[in-house]
């Protein structure tokens, strides 16, 4: 169920997001001016075909990148424009982030791969297993916790990906084309999770997706073509 559409329910807010690459006859507008917010407890999908702009605008939400114009607030602080330093405690503390690939580190077991940003947050590596250990179980792996990411399928390698973006408790998770990478079966059971991750314990969450039937898990959609948005539509609530 969507969230009240209050300035009190607002968690982030976007106005003329840009993000343009090279210069002159050469010129890409990946991004060109976007405004849009993501309201507290809501599950938004945003969409469009390939090229359209969509994993840019996460990597901008989730500071990876920075825009080449416009305004990034987040519960009202501009985000944008932090330090370096600061961006990288706010990546710790705030946001929860999901990769395509996955991103685990191939050397470590599942709980490391978890732990790790719990440590990089608090130092502290006899919580931060235990933490890790316990949102494995939360994510339905519990069993493969010892396990290093060759030894698991890929559903499984993306849950522990989602566990390591839970383990710091954000306000928000972002996920980038989670399912792409996976078999029909594997890619529902990663939605139903996120799913999850937002009515049951109510994280708000963000994926980007060019999938159609992955509307239904939306509670809004945020359609984006050629840089621009196209339409946001409403789909429960």
């Amino acid at each position: 169920m969507q969230k009240g559409k209050t300035k009190e329910n607002v968690i982030v807010k976007v106005r003329n997001l840009k993000r343009y690459y090279g210069k002159g006859s050469a010129l890409t507008k990946a991004l060109d001016g976007v405004d849009f917010e993501i309201y507290k407890g809501e599950f938004l999908g945003i969409m469009g075909p390939s090229g359209s702009g969509k994993s840019t605008l996460l990597h901008l939400l989730g500071l990876l990148d920075k825009p080449t114009d416009g305004e990034i607030y987040f519960l009202g602080e501009r985000i944008d424009t932090l330090p370096e330093h600061k961006k990288t405690r706010f990546r710790l503390e705030k946001i929860g982030y999901v990769f395509q690939q996955y991103r685990l580190i191939p050397e470590l077991r599942a709980y490391e791969n978890v732990m790790l940003p719990f440590v990089m947050r608090t130092g502290d590596f006899i919580k931060a297993k235990k933490c890790a250990i316990e949102i494995l179980k939360k994510v339905g792996i519990g069993y493969v916790w010892d396990h290093y990411p060759f030894e698991l399928s890929g559903g499984e390698q993306q849950r522990v990906a989602i566990a390591r973006a839970l383990v710091n408790d954000p306000v928000i998770i972002y996920a980038d084309e989670p399912t792409a990478s996976l078999d029909t079966n594997s890619g529902e059971i990663i939605m139903n999770l996120f799913m999850e991750i937002n009515k049951k314990y109510n994280h708000t969450v963000v994926v980007v997706s060019h999938e159609p039937e992955h509307k239904r898990y939306f509670d809004r959609i945020i359609y984006i073509r050629n840089g621009k948005i196209e339409r946001i539509e409403r789909r429960k609530g």
